[in-house]
């Protein structure tokens, strides 16, 4: 979306978004850090990845805490750790949950996430500066 021209008409933005590559979509399925993790790294939210510690702070199944075990961004959805419900023939299925009614508890660093959340700081330094 980016470099393209913008628009005003909802019509026109609402099929940019639901039209959004798997990129954007990233971008998109951020969640907010929790209290000591925004903190920790002065940023607010990130995109939600795989083996991400979430809390369910909205809907059915507030209160719950998991790991994320898939982020489906064709269905705007992730999937946690159990949070999941019964089929009628036995069969578990998971329930999607939005990324964003979930806040982030514990983060899945590697070499690229930490270099994420440390230009995300250098950033909001230069800002307060």
């Amino acid at each position: 979306m980016a470099g393209t021209k913008s628009s005003t008409s909802r019509r026109v933005l609402r099929k940019a978004h639901l039209d959004a590559p798997s990129s954007v979509r990233r971008k998109i399925m951020s969640a907010p850090l929790s209290a000591e993790l925004r903190e920790k790294y002065a940023t607010r939210s990130i995109p939600v990845r795989k083996d991400d510690e979430v809390k369910i702070v909205r809907g059915t199944y507030k209160g719950r805490e998991g790991k994320v075990t898939q982020v489906y961004r064709k269905k705007w959805v992730i999937h946690v750790d159990r949070v999941h419900r019964e089929k009628g023939n036995g069969a578990t299925v998971p329930i999607g949950v939005s990324a964003s009614n979930v806040v982030v508890t514990a983060l899945k660093l590697d070499k690229d996430r930490e270099g994420l959340l440390s230009r995300k700081k250098r950033a909001t330094k230069e800002e307060s500066a």
